[in-house]
């Protein structure tokens, strides 16, 4: 999700019939998302291109999309791109190629999914989980990108499954990482004072968690439709490399539904809604 050029772009996975892709539509107000045209976005012939990122990067003057891919005979999946230098134009984006190509002497990979880059001053940074409770960084200088990947740490072992995503803190020597959890899906929080650096948790349990059932509701006039929260993503405050989010502004779109709708259901089959999160005053004793 970016707002650029006066309209808010989103990229999305969409479930079809024997396929996953990537979905695009434009808005000018959140109001109008649900009516907005949705285009699917011709940049790969495979039948599994989903779980997309998207960003400025200033030094190409270029917009990457950044996905997973599967490939028919590749053991694990693709770390793809593409570029456009148009981002309102969904039929400009350029064909995928490999970040890193999933072959089977690329232990870059490690079984990974969800994949995430953010920018420093000086390198670009390559975040995954591989649904087992780590989740692992790859880096490259910024001269390199999107190439250039060799180097690959464990960046966070603890309780967590999937779709983690990393933001700068504005105004802060501070980065943020938030990651899903699996089951009754809920989120994770976690910073840090370097994208190398060490993982801090400050709200990583289900009783205290970044985003889920014990601690959201609905907005006024709403009625319950959610207790996941699922494949969020925060709002930035820009659009470049440098994923940058304003504490004091904090805005989260997520996928959600209520848990009692996936009895009898396969994950592609789940009735997902999108919604919006927003900071609210926390409530008195009397309500």
């Amino acid at each position: 999700i970016v707002f650029h050029g006066g309209r808010w772009h989103v990229f999305m996975t969409v479930k079809l019939t024997g396929r996953a892709a990537v979905e695009y539509c434009s808005f000018t107000k959140w109001e109008d998302a649900n009516a907005s045209r949705r285009t699917i976005l011709p940049i790969s012939e495979s039948d599994y291109y989903c779980a997309p990122q998207v960003f400025y990067f200033r030094p190409h003057q270029l917009w990457y999309l950044v996905y997973q891919m599967g490939v028919p005979g590749v053991d694990k999946m693709w770390v793809a791109y593409s570029t456009t230098a148009d981002i309102a134009d969904p039929t400009t984006w350029t064909r995928a190629k490999p970040v890193l190509d999933g072959g089977k002497n690329d232990s870059r990979v490690v079984g990974g999914l969800d994949y995430w880059i953010i920018c420093d001053e000086e390198r670009a940074y390559l975040f995954l989980t591989n649904l087992d409770g780590r989740m692992w960084r790859l880096w490259t200088r910024r001269e390199d990108f999107p190439g250039g990947f060799g180097h690959c740490e464990l960046a966070l072992q603890a309780k967590v499954f999937e779709a983690s995503h990393t933001y700068h803190l504005k105004g802060m020597n501070q980065y943020l990482t938030v990651v899903e959890e699996n089951g009754r899906r809920y989120y994770k929080a976690y910073v840090a004072d370097r994208l190398d650096g060490k993982w801090t948790p400050v709200a990583d349990t289900a009783e205290h968690p970044f985003a889920g059932w014990n601690n959201i509701r609905p907005a006024a006039g709403v009625e319950p439709w959610t207790d996941n929260v699922s494949h969020g993503e925060l709002v930035r405050d820009g659009w470049d490399e440098t994923l940058t989010v304003d504490p004091a502004n904090l805005r989260f779109v997520f996928q959600g539904m209520l848990e009692r709708h996936k009895s009898g259901r396969g994950y592609g089959q789940f009735p997902w809604r999108i919604g919006m999160l927003t900071p609210a005053p926390a409530r008195t004793t009397s309500e």
